[in-house]
């Protein structure tokens, strides 16, 4: 109704109640549908909303979409009801799905200041054998030690388990693809931490031990059993055991500015609406990737947000595949136009999907992977992570990690709407003239380091 109203269809004015009610019980109907096709039930776990969840909840948009103009025009062709009346409704039924979810997201208390150092230190790991004795095993690590310990992938030698999934965890190949899953892991951002292999010592075969063995040597990769490992106590790692003594100690932290209490309301509106604004570009974009480079046209790498919590930050992709269709070597990755896409920074446009779900601001420090944090980076994890920040426009890739952590902290105490409009502006310049590095560097390093701390409330 809400679409027709928008469109001011002519429908609305007859005297007849009847063809207005039929087309918004057969766009009901079919939006059910998706919505079963598609799970979008699933993304109704608020504090997991995702950009994957957005993606499905955009599919399922999609296919109520094309159903509800099938069904109308190509079969009744219904008089009254203008033909643009079905996008509309499907940009409001969109934005609906993604308000609802997001704003679910902002309502929960995840309003904790303090970063637990546990958490930015997360242990991937790979179980080789896909049994029952390892879907208990990785039940047990989530009910154990959620935050510290994530199972990335299962390896089974039989061919029929392969692509299906074991206690949420998808097997994805057999056990000779070990060290192509850990290198194809190492580009998306994600550090294969430990190996453990779901039974005894004789569950594989000598061979396969050794060349295991020798994978996780090469690698710096820690090897177990799940047997070995029964006592989870033993996982219990030196970084959570001093984030406790931390804690016991009541330290005072940093306090962010103010403007970040409301600072997610202007990203969530500002987000959807320039994915409303910029959808052709999205599309045009899309399009010329999967031609140029293939599918999957979004590349995702693992980054830390918010509190030291991990997620998927998304790109488009600029790089072909490492090898091509007949095995050989690609040594120039990037096409042309990724290269394009990386001058004009285009390919960061995906993000504004994760500031639509909230792993992200529009303005904030940049997220980085968990091997490229500074030292102290506990001021910058207080906030989101943004598409640009105050280290972007003063140097960006020409600053050292140290001074970027100087700026983001300087930026975290004095955040507020003007300056990440200034910030935008210093963005757009950006863009146009190319990476400089910025004199104010060290005055701002300098501030920073002597910014006031307050006692946590």
């Amino acid at each position: 109704m809400l679409a027709l109203w928008i469109r001011n269809a002519p429908v609305l004015s007859l005297d007849g109640w009847f063809p207005a009610a039929l087309y918004c019980a057969i766009a009901f109907v079919f939006s059910l549908f998706a919505f079963l096709v598609f799970r979008t039930l699933d993304g109704m776990t608020l504090h997991l909303f995702s950009v994957s969840d957005a993606l499905e909840v955009t599919k399922a948009v999609l296919l109520a979409l094309f159903l509800t103009c099938l069904a109308l025009f190509s079969l009744t062709r219904l008089d009254g009801i203008p033909r643009s009346t079905p996008l509309i409704h499907a940009l409001v039924l969109f934005s609906g799905l993604v308000s609802a979810r997001a704003f679910g997201r902002i309502l929960q208390s995840e309003r904790k200041l303090t970063v637990p150092a546990a958490q930015l230190k997360v242990e991937h790991i790979i179980i080789i054998g896909s049994n029952k004795l390892s879907a208990l095993y990785i039940d047990f690590l989530r009910a154990y030690a959620p935050h510290s310990n994530r199972v990335i992938a299962v390896l089974d030698d039989r061919s029929e388990m392969v692509g299906r999934t074991i206690a949420g965890v998808r097997v994805l190949g057999p056990t000779i693809d070990l060290l192509p899953i850990i290198n194809e892991f190492k580009e998306h951002g994600i550090r294969t931490d430990r190996i453990i292999v779901g039974g005894d010592s004789d569950f594989l075969t000598k061979e396969a031990m050794e060349e295991i063995s020798n994978i996780c040597m090469e690698n710096e990769i820690g090897l177990d059993n799940i047997p070995r490992l029964v006592g989870l106590n033993t996982l219990r790692t030196a970084v959570e055991e001093q984030c406790e003594r931390e804690e016991e100690t009541n330290q005072p932290v940093f306090s962010p500015s103010s403007y970040f209490r409301m600072k997610h309301l202007v990203d969530f509106s500002l987000s959807l609406l320039l994915i409303v604004v910029l959808l052709p570009v999205f599309l045009a974009i899309s399009a010329l990737v999967l031609f140029d480079v293939g599918s999957p046209i979004f590349f995702w790498q693992r980054r830390v947000g918010l509190n030291g919590q991990g997620f998927h930050v998304h790109k488009f992709r600029t790089l072909k595949p490492a090898y091509d269709d007949q095995g050989r070597s690609n040594f120039e990755r990037v096409s042309w136009f990724g290269a394009l896409l990386r001058k004009v920074r285009f390919d960061e446009l995906p993000q504004l999907l994760n500031v639509l779900v909230g792993d992200m601001s529009l303005v904030g420090p940049r997220p980085l992977l968990p091997h490229d944090q500074p030292s102290d980076s506990t001021v910058r994890l207080m906030v989101r992570p943004g598409i640009t920040g105050w280290a972007q426009v003063h140097g960006g890739k020409l600053i050292t990690p140290e001074e970027k952590n100087a700026l983001d902290a300087w930026y975290v105490g004095n955040a507020s709407f003007w300056l990440d409009l200034k910030i935008i502006g210093k963005t757009i310049l950006f863009l146009l003239g190319g990476e400089s590095r910025h004199e104010q560097i060290a005055k701002t390093k300098s501030t920073a380091l002597v910014m006031p701390i307050q006692p946590a409330e």
